[in-house]
């Protein structure tokens, strides 16, 4: 596929959260290993990669051999795990307020699945990553044009109560004739499980990502 690029090496930030293609993700960084990071993208205008952990925290911590939580790895640092497909994120807005303190505001691009990864020596991953084919272009068909509606209420409600446009949790142009647009802003604000929401970016099918979204906004009764 045309858009099956290598990026070598890619920094990467292992989050407690996933980032979807379109999404939207401010950061606070206060991390040696981050702060050095996050300034030569920015400078560079390059990508770093979000990653979602399957262990481990977001702030590198000591290993402590009476934390259930914390094995050790091989630096004497907690190991931390990480999901093997992510996303790219473009910073979009940076500000140091104050010295030991990067605020920034990043948006998704492409997903990417990692072949390599390596800890650097101050705890920092790189990775040699391929980035995956954007969802193609799918319409919402009719049995579930209600999950657009849903969220076209949400963001009209945002607007009425005078929300400005750069504080929007979504970024325009609204594509809610999309099926992956929809479904991908469905799941960021959906109170639902690290790991469903990592399987949900992983699917490649984004009419498939629109009916499971779909299934679980009419368990909760959001969509209705």
């Amino acid at each position: 596929m045309s858009d099956a690029l290598t990026l070598t090496p890619l920094p990467l930030f292992p989050l407690g959260t996933v980032l979807y293609p379109g999404g939207v993700l401010p950061l606070r960084i206060f991390e040696v290993r981050y702060l050095d990071m996050i300034g030569k993208c920015h400078k560079a205008g390059a990508p770093f990669g979000i990653v979602s952990l399957t262990e481990g925290s977001e702030v590198r911590q000591l290993a402590d051999a009476t934390s259930r939580n914390a094995r050790p790895g091989s630096d004497g640092f907690a190991h931390e795990a990480f999901s093997t497909i992510g996303t790219l994120a473009t910073i979009r807005e940076f500000s140091v307020p104050q010295p030991g303190l990067m605020v920034i505001r990043c948006v998704g691009a492409q997903r990417f699945d990692i072949s390599r990864r390596e800890k650097l020596k101050h705890g920092l991953w790189i990775a040699d990553v391929t980035r995956l084919a954007d969802d193609p272009s799918v319409k919402i068909p009719d049995d579930l044009q209600h999950t657009a509606n849903a969220l076209g209420k949400l963001i009209k409600s945002l607007q009425v109560r005078g929300m400005p446009t750069a504080q929007m949790p979504f970024l325009t142009p609204y594509r809610l004739d999309d099926c992956g647009w929809v479904a991908n802003r469905w799941c960021e604000l959906l109170p639902i499980q690290l790991e469903l929401k990592q399987r949900l970016m992983q699917l490649d099918n984004p009419l498939l990502r629109l009916e499971l979204v779909s299934d679980i906004l009419e368990r909760t009764g959001i969509s209705l």
